[in-house]
């Protein structure tokens, strides 16, 4: 097939850069129909483009949403695994825009041949920047964030800050709501926190921040990338083009340098966070409280009271305090007051299966941190707590789990491994951690014929139990897998919910045969 671009007007897709620009008869592919896949399909033909999906899926659900797709105009859907990796022609021509949906690689098949034929590539969250304007209808200023770890507790962060001071605000992205959904809003928002992934920030180009932050950055989905340095450099788009404040994080000299290197607006300041007591120009801790001296006139001496321990949460750890300083930073630059910081913090809910602190019993305290899908998360977690009984493995992702291990080895008691392969952990245990305890679970290590039919639920609850029974007074089980879960788990809010289940229900058992006997 000649996939060789038929050109549009001269610079076409240059100007299209609002809602009410001519976005009519744009001949697009869209690549997946999942929940940023259909949004993606459903704006372009709102706005009158010729449209065409493809997807891998072939469910139930993939073919109802293909339907409705066909109903609010959409010329085609292409499903299945087979025909997922050809460009396809739009209205019998090349087409002139491909928007991906997050999960395809650079590599994909279809997206390399579009490169190839040199037709242009986004990703939903450019497309969201170009369409964000519409006559009749308010702009929102975006504050965005990425990081390796902690990315949807800062942005919920930052939107309950915006919410605590009056403003219509959202978070989107990368998270819960897909940014188009809050795009179209009819009435419109006066800000969104916006989650971006590295996936996402690939296929950006354009967006202009009000505020920005990489929270922190380790290694993760080397897979996607084919390299850190990659992943890297993605993660380093976020300050592109950022209005009024980059901020970084002052315990990790990477992104500073990312705000160095960065392509800013004029006037744009560097603003850094720190968990420790800041400089000029940061947001960090003063004894026990978070405090701004960046945004204060008089902060070559001083301080200003931004919020107490108290008010983040019950159980603080450090990369909570960090994050709640990355939002601070984000929403002083956006205009809003310390009162609003600290009434956000005090209505914020951080969430569950993050460092989520499951029952007590015995002495015994259980947390589940499902969220802690890499091991700079999960080293996250660990700091929080020693001696711990640790659960971990999963899909990992090809990252390496060395530095991780050799850096807590000295607070774990023992180790209990799930996953259906978790080989690279296991090895980095036995070099790095030789007189830790480590057990297996029935799907680990070949034990179990058939990894793929033993179920999550099942896994987790022989973890559990195996935990229980290493634990003594004083001891903390920690859930923080720090690999993905879908070997096992149709989600990582999956897993932390089969932990919760198992939790509850040991101790329920127990509590029954304490009174039998």
């Amino acid at each position: 097939m000649d996939c060789s671009p038929v050109s549009a007007p001269e610079n076409r897709l240059e100007s299209l850069t609002s809602w009410d620009a001519d976005w009519s008869k744009l001949r697009v592919v869209v690549t997946g129909i999942s929940k940023t896949g259909f949004s993606v399909a459903d704006t372009l033909a709102e706005l009158g483009a010729h449209v065409v999906v493809v997807a891998a899926s072939d469910d139930e659900k993939a073919h109802a949403d293909a339907d409705t797709l066909r109903i609010v105009g959409v010329k085609d859907v292409i499903l299945g695994l087979d025909t997922s990796t050809v460009l396809p022609l739009v209205e019998g021509l090349p087409a002139e825009l491909v928007v991906t949906s997050p999960g395809f690689k650079p590599s994909h098949p279809l997206l390399a041949s579009a490169a190839a034929a040199g037709i242009p590539i986004w990703g939903d969250v450019e497309l969201a920047w170009r369409v964000r304007t519409k006559a009749g209808r308010k702009t929102a200023e975006w504050i965005t964030i990425t990081g390796t770890n902690g990315k949807t507790t800062t942005t919920t962060m930052v939107e309950s800050m915006l919410q605590a001071a009056g403003l219509r605000a959202i978070a989107a992205g990368n998270i819960g709501t897909p940014i188009l959904d809050a795009v179209r809003d009819p009435e419109g928002y006066d800000a969104l926190a916006v989650e971006l992934s590295t996936f996402q920030l690939h296929w950006s180009e354009s967006l202009a921040p009000v505020s920005s932050v990489c929270l922190n950055l380790a290694e993760d989905h080397v897979d996607w990338h084919g390299s850190f340095e990659a992943y890297a450099a993605d993660k380093a788009k976020i300050y592109a083009n950022t209005k009024i404040a980059c901020v970084y994080n002052a315990e990790q000299i990477e992104t500073e340098r990312m705000v160095q290197e960065a392509d800013v607006q004029e006037g744009c300041r560097a603003v850094g966070f720190t968990t420790g007591i800041p400089s000029i120009s940061m947001v960090g801790v003063v004894e026990g409280l978070l405090v701004d001296r960046a945004f204060i006139e008089e902060r070559k001496d001083s301080a200003a009271e931004l919020a107490s321990m108290s008010d983040i949460g019950d159980l603080v750890p450090r990369h909570l305090v960090a994050n709640a300083a990355a939002a601070s930073a984000l929403v002083l630059a956006y205009g809003l007051t310390p009162k609003d910081v600290r009434t956000g913090l005090q209505n914020y809910h951080n969430g569950e299966h993050r460092i989520q602190p499951v029952a007590r019993s015995g002495g015994v305290l259980w947390v589940n941190d499902s969220k802690a899908t890499n091991p700079h998360a999960a080293s996250a977690s660990l700091s929080a707590f020693k001696p711990v009984i640790w659960i971990a493995g999963g899909l990992p992702k090809g990252v390496n789990f060395d530095a991780l291990v050799q850096e807590h080895a000295a607070r774990l008691k023992a180790v209990v491994l799930i996953g259906a392969d978790s080989s690279a952990l296991a090895g980095s245990l036995e070099r790095l951690a030789p007189g830790v305890q480590v057990i297996t679970t029935r799907a680990e290590g070949g034990r179990h014929t058939n990894a793929d039919t033993l179920r999550g639920d099942a896994v987790m609850a022989e973890a559990v139990a195996v935990a229980a029974s290493l634990a003594a007074d004083g001891d903390t089980v920690l859930m923080a897998p720090a690999s993905a879960s879908m070997d096992q788990f149709s989600s990582y809010a999956h897993r932390g919910q089969a932990f919760i289940d198992a939790v509850r229900e040991l101790l329920e058992s127990q509590a029954s045969a304490d009174k039998e006997s």
